[in-house]
């Protein structure tokens, strides 16, 4: 049976959540992680999100996190490999009920998708009035595809894309300035 689609209003505690993982997360791969940073719609106060927390980890070399699966398992994480994005390192985490509660996508330094995320999320944080058209487009989906996850997606996909062009143009122009 597909998994309900659920949204929920913003939660501040989100931020501690995600700092208490990075931490476990840091300790567990140790000088394998150069950074960690909260991403995704959990990320941006005042939206609604389905309540999962995103971390984007940064390393090195992408082959020595292969060699360490093993530390992400142990935190309690699925490792999916590439999982449909070249260069990726995807893990995925459960509560005991078998809700997602935390995904983990790990890049090398230097990759676009590191840029790609931070740009989208510091964009959406700058401009407020963007991220409730996202978190009303959430609100309007989730309602709309309850039980389908490719319609969701599909539906926020040409939002997203053209939203993360603009976030890149604008993190260009902020560092230029």
């Amino acid at each position: 049976m597909p998994r309900r689609i659920v949204v929920v209003k913003y939660d501040p505690t989100w931020k501690w959540e995600f700092e208490a993982e990075a931490k476990r997360i840091a300790l567990a791969l140790g000088d394998l992680v150069v950074d960690l940073h909260h991403i995704g719609s959990t990320a941006i106060p005042g939206i609604f999100a389905k309540p999962i927390i995103d971390v984007l980890l940064e390393v090195d070399h992408i082959d020595e996190l292969d060699e360490r699966t093993s530390d992400m398992e142990e935190l309690g994480y699925d490792a999916k490999g590439e999982f449909g994005i070249p260069g990726r390192r995807y893990f995925r985490k459960n509560d005991v009920s078998g809700e997602r509660t935390h995904q983990v996508h790990a890049f090398e330094v230097e990759s676009l998708e590191i840029k790609r995320h931070l740009a989208f999320r510091d964009y959406m944080i700058a401009h407020p009035e963007v991220a409730q058209m996202y978190s009303e487009l959430k609100l309007r989906l989730a309602r709309k595809y309850p039980n389908d996850i490719e319609g969701y997606m599909d539906g926020k996909d040409s939002f997203i894309k053209k939203h993360e062009s603009r976030a890149i143009a604008w993190r260009n122009s902020q560092k230029s300035n």
